[in-house]
């Protein structure tokens, strides 16, 4: 059974929070105010709260698998078929990815298929995949 989460992250301009968040993920919106948005983001709650200066240019980068992971980031992990369908979502949506869309520590430990792209505010995401979800932990 899944156990939701939740996380509420800053940015700069709502109603581009929204058309991102409802439109291009397809993340139904719940509660709002003129402050914050609630979003069902594959069953987990994120809260996108009103933060006037929030900027692209505060993201960190660490190296894995020979490519530099923004950090912080969030995302979800999905089924392979849920991360296919998002993947080419975002595509059509022309979305700009940080890191497109491929399989990481391919044949090794822990192999998933990854992705990572950036909201309206800057916020990073990852989006996961693997073929067999035993992995998620393994080492």
């Amino acid at each position: 059974m899944l156990t939701p989460f939740h996380i509420a992250f800053p940015v700069n301009d709502l109603d581009a929070a929204r058309a991102f968040y409802g439109t291009t993920l397809g993340c139904t919106e719940g509660r709002s105010s003129a402050q914050w948005i609630d979003f069902d983001l594959f069953g987990h709650q994120i809260v996108a709260h009103l933060k006037p200066g929030t900027t692209k240019d505060d993201t960190h980068h660490n190296p894995v698998d020979g490519h530099d992971v923004p950090v912080p980031h969030f995302g979800v992990v999905l089924t392979m078929e849920k991360w296919e369908a998002l993947a080419e979502r975002l595509r059509t949506a022309g979305t700009k990815f940080v890191i497109e869309p491929y399989i990481r520590f391919k044949g090794e430990v822990g192999e998933q298929a990854t992705m990572f792209f950036l909201d309206p505010a800057g916020n990073a995401l990852e989006f996961k995949a693997f073929a067999d979800l035993g992995q998620l932990f393994a080492k």
